[in-house]
């Protein structure tokens, strides 16, 4: 007998996924295995992250107005060793960490995009300049020909800064987590989530501030009064522009405006982690591919026994990293849904559960067009 596979509406999915959130479970299916691999991945992620976080504040720190900053990958220790493994791709690929930073920077939202195109920014940025370059009166004069250049890389430090900050807080969560699965305090999915969601509203009023030092004088570029926070400021804004959006991959799609291959809506880009599709990972070109050579270093041994037990063994460990990793970002973006929500997800009361509903259908909406029915091995006939 030939087996018939069950295809089911998006809307029947959006119901089911309602119900899969306001009784505690995560986006992702709760099995042994997804809880291995998401665990396993999140703790080489964190220590990704770590080094990430390292070079993006280093170079907000020490590379602002640097014209050609020849050594930013290099956190201030430049040495033969170092720089022979640099040329050999010995290295974390600190390219990825911006390829997420101009993501965030081009995409915008919260209060970081906001406050960069303040009168308040333009004041302090427009005073670093002038110290910075006192002595250089060539800059100065291109500074008054182009007054939009300087302060305009000045707006990306405060991006790099920014989110410096927030993964070096998501680095500690991830770390944090895997510390507890060796501890047997994680046994589950949901028990993932709630680790997350923790460590997510334990610093959602933790302040992003950003101040750089010119000659033992120090000038706030991000002050605390701005009221910049980690959740809703860098969060939220890394959510959106990195897991959801992105950019469109160099040698997938063209840039021929005339192809029509690139929505004209930026607000449509569907590029994001949740929507990667991992086979073409490894591939010239596709950002993640340098996050996966880098995870690949650091996987614990139990992750990288279930990688060997694949048909193709190690082969196409890449595309197995991003297949893992791809799950613990569903993780994440559950803890996510479940800390934005406007009440929490188990309450009983009718009104409070409507406007749940309502709110979780816009994500749902965006979120099935992704990657999840593919990792939960689910089917659906509409997909619009």
């Amino acid at each position: 007998m030939v087996s018939t596979e069950v295809k089911r509406s998006k809307s029947y999915f959006i119901d089911e996924y309602i119900a899969r959130l306001e009784k505690g479970d995560a986006l992702l299916d709760d099995t042994p295995q997804n809880l291995v691999e998401v665990v396993g991945i999140l703790k080489s992620y964190g220590v990704v992250l770590d080094a990430y976080s390292v070079n993006l504040c280093y170079i907000a720190d020490t590379q602002f107005l640097k014209l050609f900053p020849f050594f930013k990958y290099f956190n201030g220790d430049v040495n033969t060793k170092k720089f022979l493994k640099f040329l050999w791709h010995d290295r974390i690929n600190y390219e990825y960490a911006e390829y997420c930073m101009k993501a965030m920077f081009w995409h915008g939202g919260g209060g970081l995009d906001a406050y960069v195109d303040t009168p308040e920014f333009a004041a302090a940025t427009e005073e670093l300049i002038k110290a910075y370059f006192k002595y250089n009166p060539l800059m100065i004069g291109l500074h008054k020909a182009f007054k939009d250049f300087l302060p305009e890389q000045m707006r990306q430090m405060a991006y790099y800064s920014g989110l410096g900050q927030f993964w070096r807080v998501m680095s500690d969560i991830f770390i944090n987590l895997s510390d507890s699965y060796d501890r047997g305090e994680i046994k589950s999915i949901p028990d993932v989530v709630k680790f997350i969601l923790d460590g997510l509203v334990a610093d959602a009023a933790r302040p992003i501030t950003y101040t750089v030092k010119v000659r033992d004088q120090e000038y706030d570029i991000l002050p605390k009064s701005a009221g910049l926070t980690f959740l809703m400021d860098t969060g939220v804004p890394y959510v959106e522009a990195v897991f959801f959006r992105g950019t469109p991959f160099r040698g997938t799609v063209s840039y021929n405006a005339q192809a029509y291959e690139i929505s004209y809506d930026l607000g449509m880009f569907n590029y994001g982690a949740l929507y990667a599709d991992p086979l073409p990972i490894g591939g010239a070109g596709i950002p993640p591919t340098l996050l996966m050579q880098d995870m690949r270093h650091f996987l614990p041994d139990y992750l990288q026994d279930i990688y060997r037990q694949n048909v193709r063994g190690e082969g196409d460990i890449r595309i197995q990293i991003c297949e893992s990793f791809q799950k613990s970002m569903f993780c994440v973006t559950t803890a996510a849904v479940q800390g934005l929500a406007p009440h929490p997800l188990n309450t009983e009361d009718p009104e409070e559960q409507m406007a749940n509903r309502k709110y979780l259908k816009g994500w749902l909406n965006r979120i099935l067009e992704s990657q999840i029915l593919k990792v939960n091995n689910q089917k659906t006939a509409e997909v619009s």
